[in-house]
């Protein structure tokens, strides 16, 4: 349904405008550095914006079966699957789905390898850099169950391997790929003139307010010109859906405890915002400030049972009250797609706000989400 006021509260709302604005920029570099950029489905998979993103982009980067499933179902194109480890069970299901499959181990690879004659194989390989500062995103670890290190594979790839998949980066600017593609050709360079094809992951925030773009597009090119033969992939996670739109909520109390002022959300960050309290990192309000920075300072508490469920401290011009709405800043990415059912809480909306202004409600949740989780 249509809804042209405001949207419910709480509710995901999506600024079609900015995503526009986003796959257009993200757009550009595929086209001037000429390589392939794919929509990574875990760190955005809102699939009713699918249509759009098929504008600009070719295919999805896939980490599951139901990626997989909600990729071929709703988006179509180019698949590329990868995945820690494939159960035997579900392997011969996936393999029908991707065309390019990446594989974690070598052991991996020689398990399933006979059932990969209609696709293209590559092997996930650690290029051993650490450019991402908090340990629960950094893949690159010497002891990271993530990709194969260089020591341990041989001067030559296994036969029926034509790609490499490297994941090293989280929310990092074009330093730290130049970076990346230096350690590539440091540990593989010897492998990528026998290639087809490299992923070099995620984590490339070229939407970010002032990323150097021109730079990113010159590291790509010059990468290409020196392997030719080769086709680069990029599957950004944030960046498709960076500063595309926000969590709206509610306020349900307001109270005193040990001389801290505390108001009470309609939204939880365990379940509705888990980076907050994984990363952690401090989410951006509109029209708040730090503690103390304004008058009226607030702790603001998640609706679930969890004694953690802190979203944090601001200060606001006014004394918050009951029914009062706040805004998150920047809550699609990663969000959606972890959130969770917790408590029963309840689960977001999702709206679009589209260009003419209009907000579309296209998902209520309801006890029946709920229930189905559950046996």
């Amino acid at each position: 349904m249509a809804d042209q006021r405001q949207p419910p509260s709480p509710c995901y709302l999506l600024e079609e405008r900015n995503l526009r604005d986003n796959l257009e920029l993200i757009d550009r570099v595929q086209r001037e550095a000429g390589c392939t950029i794919l929509l990574a489905l875990k760190g955005f998979a809102m699939w009713s914006t699918f249509p759009l993103i098929r504008h600009y982009l070719s295919g999805c980067a896939a980490s599951s079966y139901n990626e997989s499933r909600l990729a071929q179902q709703h988006f179509g194109g180019h698949l590329h699957l990868y995945a820690p480890a494939y159960s035997d069970a579900e392997f011969p299901e996936l393999v029908k789905l991707a065309d390019r499959i990446s594989f974690n181990s070598l052991s991996q690879w020689h398990r399933f390898a006979d059932q990969t004659a209609h696709v293209s194989c590559g092997l996930r390989v650690n290029p051993a850099i650490n450019e991402v500062e908090t340990a629960l995103y950094n893949p690159c670890d010497e002891q990271s169950r993530l990709g194969i290190p260089a020591a341990a594979l041989s001067a030559a790839l296994p036969a029926g391997i034509e790609g490499l998949h490297l994941h090293a980066l989280c929310e990092c600017d074009a330093d730290a790929t130049g970076r990346l593609i230096e350690a590539v050709e440091h540990h593989f360079g010897h492998l990528l003139e026998k290639l087809k094809w490299i992923n070099l992951g995620g984590g490339h925030l070229m939407t970010r307010q002032g990323y150097d773009v021109a730079q990113l597009i010159d590291l790509l090119k010059a990468f290409r010109e020196r392997h030719p033969s080769l086709e680069v992939v990029l599957e950004p996670g944030s960046a498709i859906a960076w500063d595309c739109g926000t969590l709206v909520c509610t306020v349900l109390d307001v109270m005193e405890r040990g001389g801290v002022q505390i108001a009470l959300l309609d939204i939880s960050a365990t379940a509705h915002m888990p980076d907050v309290l994984e990363m952690p990192y401090r989410a951006a309000l509109r029209g708040a400030a730090l503690p103390t920075e304004k008058p009226f300072t607030y702790r603001l508490g998640g609706a679930s049972c969890l004694a953690g469920d802190v979203i944090g401290d601001y200060s606001f011009d006014q004394p918050l009250k009951i029914g009062d709405r706040l805004i998150f800043e920047d809550m699609l990415h990663y969000t959606m797609v972890k959130s969770t059912l917790f408590n029963g809480v309840n689960h977001p909306a999702i709206a679009v706000r589209h260009e003419d202004g209009e907000i579309e409600v296209v998902r209520h949740f309801d006890y029946h989400d709920y229930e189905r989780r559950l046996s």
